[in-house]
């Protein structure tokens, strides 16, 4: 075999059509072995002999795509000085394109023997491992073109690949759960016709599923484990791992955006897969353990903010380098539209505490790639300091926490809501206005992956997390959640109509919110886990969505309705419906924060927002701060829109009251004077046809009653 002495950049595997060129860190290593395996399992090995600034690197003829390799590295095993080398153990490239087959756990894959932890364990880890793969990069895009869309005109998704479409009739069953299925017109029409322009992924950087979890049944379904940065998940393929997972993956990107829907991943780039000092050793931690890790000051042991067990090492270069380099391949080469980064504190972490302008904002900030497209923060991790919502830097948008609780507080009825509600729906000038930021850094939601889902906040007090192997202790326990008078499933009809008009006012809440909306998959057709709240291990029909009879003209194939959703009747039309009056009507995403008085320039006397008691009366101090306020009503004034158009022009909009009535009693609502001679109901989510084709039209000064806990929207023309 010939060996060509190669280049030091790029980092990875690089084919360039007649070979390939090999380059990988390693400071730690004394010597490092690039082994080339072969499909009967042998494998010839290549030492990689140059070396430039500790990458080695070599370039091999005729290595084709498809090749499977990995790394074997010389070099000391002295857990108490933080190195763990082991030429035994089989490596992964750190920045591998593709990854193939799965880890075979056994203790052949750890650096120590399991009765022994301070003995080194040199049992050969390569019939155990996943290995990398050469890919092509060759691909064509055709005419391929980013949405580019706005914040104020973006609505997410936050999905799944596999629970996304693992039980879609309409999908032919080799396809379901992978990322070829997400290209399929079933799924593009679900999403077009509901309003969403951005697809968020849940992780699709190659992950493992933990020992302990495989040992239990179970699996890491979620995905947040993770160990190759560059590479597509390869189970989420449905025609091979040898690189053909990098083309479907592109594919699907491809098609959504085709059908003008963005992709955002969900990214974790705050630890990976090998654990703490008693993890696997599958590629980090072998290669250079203290310059990719986090080490506490006996270094044997991990520093831990993300409650996995390690956290990088966000002050060195070399981390700095593969985040990034890693970002920028997403953008470039797979063509996604952002990231929304995983307990993002953790990467704010430069030594102990959360630094807002540490060395990755920095970077983020001035690299001309990865700070054009989306970026939102998990902005919490567990460590000290670790929630940091609301202090971010300006580039960056955040899931907004606050939000969450405070819109779950009100509808359950908690008392001292109501200021604080007035805030989350009017995008939380509180948390963003200092630094500049606008409405839109808000990512507003409700639900996500990570707790109930809505139905299930609607019908548990309590989380039923048994499945998951832990006696119910993990997931959180606090969830500000109502079962409306009954735990869990019930037929009690009372029960039920409570449980739907609280899903619509969730759902309108968080589109009549300035800011920008997320909704978590499958909750537009009130998807149960049964109050599982952290199905993170649940690879299974409890977590995969379960689409209706009739959606998009299919039958389910069991007959059945979707786990008993079709008692919660229209919620996927009444979502719909909601998405849609957004994104009609630009008063309710507006691109900066209310003034709270007249306009200048609008020739209209009135404030752009305004509010009322129940009474029709302005709200006074004493209004908010009663602890048992739970109505209100909000005038937003059409022609009081601050921000001009794309082209500069005046945008004027429609003039909208909401009503809210958060309250266990039917109360009477005042339309308030002086503020539009007529309006007509557009919602109401108390009423069986909760967005009416023609609604009932009141007068300035009218009462309207309005159902406890219901909300109602009149619109007044422009």
């Amino acid at each position: 075999m010939q060996v060509w002495p190669g280049q030091a950049y790029p980092l990875g595997a690089t084919y360039d059509g007649a070979g390939t060129n090999f380059a990988v860190f390693s400071e730690a290593a004394h010597r490092v072995e690039l082994c080339l395996l072969d499909d009967d399992g042998s494998e010839t090995a290549v030492e990689l002999r140059e070396t430039d600034a500790f990458v080695r690197h070599a370039y091999l003829p005729g290595v084709m795509p498809g090749q499977r390799y990995g790394f074997r590295v010389h070099g000391p095993y002295a857990p108490e000085r933080g190195l763990r080398c082991n030429s035994a153990k089989l490596l992964l490239d750190p920045y591998a394109r593709a990854i193939s087959g799965s880890v075979k756990w056994g203790e052949e894959v750890y650096g120590y023997h399991f009765g022994a932890p301070d003995q080194r364990n040199d049992l050969d880890s390569a019939p155990h491992m996943m290995t990398s793969v050469v890919v092509n990069p060759y691909f064509d895009w055709g005419d391929d073109r980013r949405p580019r869309t706005e914040y104020h005109h973006t609505v997410i998704y936050e999905a799944h690949v596999k629970g996304l479409t693992m039980r879609h009739p309409g999908l032919p069953e080799e396809l379901r759960g992978t990322y070829a299925a997400l290209a399929h017109p079933a799924i593009i029409e679900h999403l077009t016709e509901l309003g969403v322009t951005a697809l968020e992924l849940m992780p699709v950087h190659q992950f493992v599923n933990d020992h302990r979890l495989a040992d239990m049944g179970l699996s890491n379904y979620w995905g947040y484990n993770t160990i190759g940065f560059f590479a597509p998940h390869n189970a989420y393929a449905s025609w091979g791992d040898r690189g053909q997972q990098v083309l479907e993956f592109k594919s699907a990107v491809r098609a959504l955006h085709e059908a003008g829907i963005e992709v955002i991943l969900d990214v974790v780039y705050n630890h990976t897969a090998e654990g703490n000092h008693l993890g696997p050793t599958l590629s980090f931690k072998g290669l250079d353990n203290p310059s990719y890790y986090r080490l506490t000051d006996d270094p044997h042991y991990y520093m831990d903010t993300t409650g996995t067990g390690n956290s990088l090492l966000m002050r060195s270069p070399h981390v700095l380098q593969l985040i990034m380099d890693s970002l920028r391949y997403w953008v470039t080469e797979m063509h996604v539209d952002g990231f929304r980064f995983d307990l993002a504190a953790t990467l704010a972490r430069q030594f102990h505490e959360v630094d807002r302008l540490s060395s990755f904002f920095d970077l983020v900030q001035q690299d001309p790639v990865v700070s054009q497209v989306k970026l939102i923060a998990e902005p919490w991790d567990v460590g000290e300091g670790g929630y940091q919502v609301g202090n971010f830097p300006p580039l960056w948008t955040e899931w907004n926490g606050k939000y969450r609780d405070t819109v779950r507080d009100l509808w359950r009825g908690e008392p001292r809501t109501l200021a604080e509600f007035a805030s989350r729906l009017t995008g939380s000038s509180d948390l963003y206005q200092d630094d500049g930021r606008r409405p839109l850094a808000s990512i507003n939601f409700v639900t996500c992956h990570d707790g109930f889902t809505m139905r299930d906040l609607v019908s548990y007090n309590d989380k039923r997390n048994d499945a998951n192997g832990e006696d119910n202790r993990d997931g959180e326990s606090h969830n500000r959640s109502w079962n409306c008078g009954a735990e869990g499933e019930t037929d009690d009809p009372g029960v039920t109509a409570l449980r739907v008009r609280q899903m619509r006012n969730f759902i309108a809440t968080l589109m009549l919110s300035q800011g920008v909306p997320m909704l978590s998959h499958g909750d537009e057709f009130a998807r149960t886990q049964g109050g599982n709240n952290n199905a993170y291990c649940q690879d299974n029909e409890l977590s995969w969505v379960p689409w209706p009879a009739g959606e998009n003209g299919e039958d389910r194939e069991d007959g059945e309705g979707g786990d008993g959703a079709e008692v919660f009747g229209d919620l996927l039309e009444f979502t719909r419906a909601m998405v849609w009056l957004r994104k009609d009507h630009p008063v309710f995403r507006r691109r900066r924060f209310f003034h709270g008085r007249p306009v200048e320039g609008t020739h209209d006397e009135l404030s752009d927002i305004a509010w009322f008691t129940p009474e029709g009366q302005e709200m006074a101090q004493r209004d908010w701060d009663s602890s048992r306020a739970g109505a209100l009503t909000v005038f937003l004034n059409g022609n009081a829109i601050s921000e001009p158009g794309a082209r500069g022009e005046r945008i004027s909009d429609d003039s909208f009251l909401l009503l809210v009535n958060a309250s266990a009693e039917p109360l009477e609502f005042v339309v308030p004077v002086n503020h539009g001679p007529q309006w007509q109901m557009v919602v109401d989510t108390g009423r069986e046809d909760a967005v009416p084709v023609d609604g009932p039209k009141v007068a300035a000064g009218d009462r309207v009653t309005l159902v406890d806990r219901s909300l109602a929207v009149f619109r007044r023309p422009t």
